[in-house]
């Protein structure tokens, strides 16, 4: 009987879950999800492509100024070739950021190659593309307009905008984006719009193109006082992580206030210029923003406001040279 209750006494053994027990402690892997049609229309950042039509309006308007007759085959072309080079860029970036591991960890809108959501090479290729499409319509102004030496000066544009990110030692990395911004994306694009159409260069092409280097520039220092943080711990030392949130917050009022002085300065002469104080009204915001965000993301907005504010300049200057 003793035997026969420790028999029934004893517990039951507990019953395995079915299936391999070592599959069942397998770690899950969460792998990112293929890109989309919508990743890579965000990756090409389109926020940012106002940049690349405020320097051809103003190039055309100061145009004008040498030639009544709107060349305006040349100036969609010009602006074709700008927005390639833009989008292109913006993909280089993406790519060789990615590959360095500076896009682990954003504030901003996720990145393809940094987000795993698509193949650096493929990011790479798509990046080549625009560059090659950019090269291939700015050769066709070439033949069209005679100009020749431009060959250079569009071999230069590719090489700056490759290397900005991308080699050994991109000069991103080392507080000489602006810098690159303000020449290629403020001087060469607006004197070069207007020399294809004139072969001349006014002195408000001159004017103009300054203009739209800073507010460029003003944008770029958004985007990096946004990802401040994050880039000194990559050790990408933008002009933003070399002086500091304070400096930025004063130079990126700068970048964006000195081009309303210099429109008020047109306005002397072409009083619709004057019209420029609407966007202004945009551009005050912006720096509002800038001096008073609390949450890094807050920073896109100002981003995207500046960028507005850029092309609704541009097209006033634009009107107030044509007219």
């Amino acid at each position: 009987m003793a035997a026969q209750s420790r028999k029934r006494s004893r517990p039951a053994p507990k019953r395995r879950p079915g299936g391999n027990p070592q599959k069942a402690h397998r770690p899950v892997s969460h792998a990112p999800a293929p890109a989309t049609a919508r990743d890579w229309i965000g990756a090409a950042r389109l926020r940012t492509l106002p940049l690349a039509i405020t320097p051809v309006l103003i190039g055309t308007g100061a145009a004008t100024l040498v030639d009544d007759r709107l060349h305006w085959v040349i100036a969609l072309a010009c602006l074709a070739v700008a927005f390639a080079l833009q989008i292109g860029v913006n993909y280089a970036n993406d790519y060789s950021d990615g590959i360095r591991g500076t896009d682990d960890v954003r504030v901003g809108p996720g990145r393809l190659t940094g987000g795993k959501k698509a193949k650096p090479r493929t990011v790479l290729i798509v990046a080549l593309a625009f560059f090659a499409l950019a090269a291939l319509v700015g050769l066709a102004l070439v033949v069209r307009t005679g100009q020749w030496w431009l060959i250079a000066v569009g071999a230069a544009c590719i090489v700056a905008a490759w290397f900005y990110t991308g080699g050994k030692r991109p000069y991103g990395y080392n507080a000489l984006g602006e810098v690159f911004v303000f020449v290629f994306f403020g001087l060469v694009a607006t004197l070069g719009t207007t020399w294809l159409q004139v072969q001349s260069l006014p002195q408000e092409a001159w004017f103009g193109a300054v203009a739209a280097g800073l507010l460029a520039c003003a944008v770029l220092l958004a985007n990096n006082l946004r990802d401040i943080d994050q880039d000194r711990l990559a050790g990408k030392r933008t002009l933003s992580v070399l002086i500091g949130r304070r400096a930025t917050q004063v130079l990126f009022t700068l970048f964006v206030l000195v081009p309303f002085g210099i429109a008020a300065f047109l306005a002397l002469v072409y009083p619709i210029a004057w019209l420029t104080l609407i966007a202004l009204l945009g551009a005050l915001s912006a720096i509002l923003i800038v001096w008073t965000y609390r949450a890094p993301r807050e920073l896109i907005v100002a981003l995207q406001v500046t960028s507005f504010t850029s092309v609704g300049y541009g097209a006033i200057l634009f009107w107030a040279f044509v007219a």
